[in-house]
C-alpha cells in the first residue's frame, strides 16, 4: 500500500490519487469583502461546495478568480481552504486544478511549486501577455516555456490558451499538438479561444490509442484533456472527442452544464438522446453568449442574486453597472437558464 502526503494527494510513489477526468471544471471567483477587499474565505467556500456538489471541478486562481489580483499568499490561502472545504463534504476524490500562470518562466515555476505544495493536484499555465509582441509570433519561445514548466513542475500541467488575457498569444493547433507529443508531464488545454475547429484538430491527435501508447503521460492517471472555454459548443465537441469544458457559467448553473455534458457523451452510444442534448445546448449556448458579456463583475451579480453571496472585483477591476445588471437579469436568455437550473437542482417545485 502506498501512502499520501495528506496535502496534494501524491502518493509516495509520485502516482496521483485524484486522477484528471474528463467534464466540467469552473474556475471559482475569488470573493472579497466590501470594505478591505480582503479575501471573503466563508463565500469562497459556500461556492467550492455547492459547484462540487453538482458535479463540477473546482479550478482556483485562473482568470474568474482574477488570479492578477492575488498574491502568492492569497493562492495558498485559497487552496487550503478549497481542500479542506471538498474534504469536509466527502468530497476527498475531487482534485484541485490551480492556475499559476505569472510573469516570467521562473516566477511561473515558484507559484506551481508552491501551489503543488498547499494542495494543488494539478496546475494550468497561460503565458504572460506584457511582452506578447515579441512572443507571439515566436513559435520557439513559446514551446518553450510550458516546455521548461511542465518538466520542473511537481504535478501536471495544463496549458491555458486564452487570448484574450495574454495580450493576444493564442496558439494555433500545431504548436498545442506538438507540446502534447513532447511533453509527458502535459495533461491539457483549455481552449477560451473558442476555435472549435482547433479543438477538433487537437483531439484528434490526442484522443486514439496510438497517442497513448506512442506518447505515455508521466503518470498514467493525467491524461491529456482537450476541453473547450466556454460551454456553446460542448455538445458538437463531444463527438470530435472533446473532453468537455472548463467554464465560467459552471458557477452560475453547474447541474445543468453537468446534465449537458453527461447527456452529449451518452448519446454518442444512444442516438435517442440527441434531441435532448440539442435542447439543453440551446439554452445554455444561448444563455454562455450573453452572459460571458458582462466577464467576471457579471457572473458576481448573478451570484449575488442568485445565492446572497458574490461582491465587487478587486479594483482596478470594475463592478457592473445597475443597468447593465438589471438587463442580464432580466434578459430571456438568462432566465431560461435559472429556470433550468432550477429545475434540475431541485429548487422548483412541480
Amino acid at each position: 500500500m502506498t501512502g499520501t502526503n495528506g496535502v496534494n494527494g501524491v502518493s509516495t510513489n509520485g502516482q496521483i490519487s485524484r486522477p484528471l477526468h474528463p467534464g466540467i471544471y469552473a474556475p471559482i471567483p475569488t470573493f472579497f469583502l466590501p470594505e478591505s477587499e480582503d479575501l471573503d474565505i466563508p463565500s469562497f467556500e459556500a461556492h467550492i461546495n455547492r459547484v462540487s456538489t453538482a458535479g463540477v471541478g473546482p479550478l482556483i486562481a485562473g482568470s474568474m478568480g482574477e488570479a492578477l489580483h492575488l498574491s502568492h499568499a492569497e493562492r495558498v490561502t485559497l487552496i487550503h481552504a478549497a481542500r479542506k472545504t471538498l474534504d469536509a463534504a466527502g468530497l476527498t476524490h475531487v482534485p484541485l486544478i490551480v492556475g499559476t500562470g505569472a510573469g516570467s518562466t521562473r516566477e511561473t515555476i515558484e507559484l506551481t511549486n508552491e501551489a503543488a505544495e498547499a494542495g494543488a493536484d494539478y496546475a494550468i499555465v497561460i503565458a504572460s501577455g506584457y511582452f506578447a509582441g515579441a512572443l507571439a509570433g515566436n513559435k520557439d519561445a513559446l514551446k518553450a516555456f510550458w516546455t521548461e514548466v511542465s518538466e520542473k513542475s511537481p504535478i501536471p500541467v495544463m496549458i491555458y490558451n486564452y487570448p484574450g488575457a495574454s495580450g493576444g498569444i493564442d496558439l494555433d493547433s500545431d504548436i498545442i499538438s506538438e507540446l502534447a507529443l513532447e511533453c509527458p508531464n502535459l495533461c491539457g488545454v483549455k481552449l477560451t479561444c473558442g476555435n472549435v475547429g482547433k479543438l477538433t484538430r487537437i483531439a484528434d491527435v490526442v484522443s486514439g490509442a496510438e497517442f497513448s501508447s506512442k506518447y505515455p503521460r508521466k503518470n498514467p492517471k493525467a491524461p491529456f484533456l482537450v476541453l473547450g472555454g466556454f460551454t456553446d459548443f460542448i455538445t458538437p465537441s463531444t463527438y470530435a472527442n472533446g473532453h468537455g469544458a472548463i467554464t465560467g457559467l459552471g458557477n452560475v448553473a453547474p447541474y445543468s452544464i453537468t446534465k449537458l455534458f453527461e447527456i452529449s457523451v451518452a448519446s454518442r452510444s444512444d442516438a435517442s438522446l440527441l434531441p435532448e442534448a440539442l435542447h439543453l445546448q440551446g439554452i445554455i449556448g444561448r444563455a454562455d453568449y450573453t452572459i460571458a458579456k458582462a466577464s467576471i463583475a457579471g457572473t458576481k451579480f448573478l451570484l449575488e442574486k442568485m445565492y446572497g453571496y458574490g461582491g465587487l472585483p478587486r479594483k482596478p477591476l470594475p463592478p457592473i453597472s445597475s443597468d447593465d445588471a438589471q438587463a442580464l437579469w432580466d434578459h430571456p436568455h438568462t432566465r431560461a437558464l435559472i429556470k433550468l437550473e432550477r429545475e434540475l437542482s431541485g429548487k422548483l417545485k412541480a
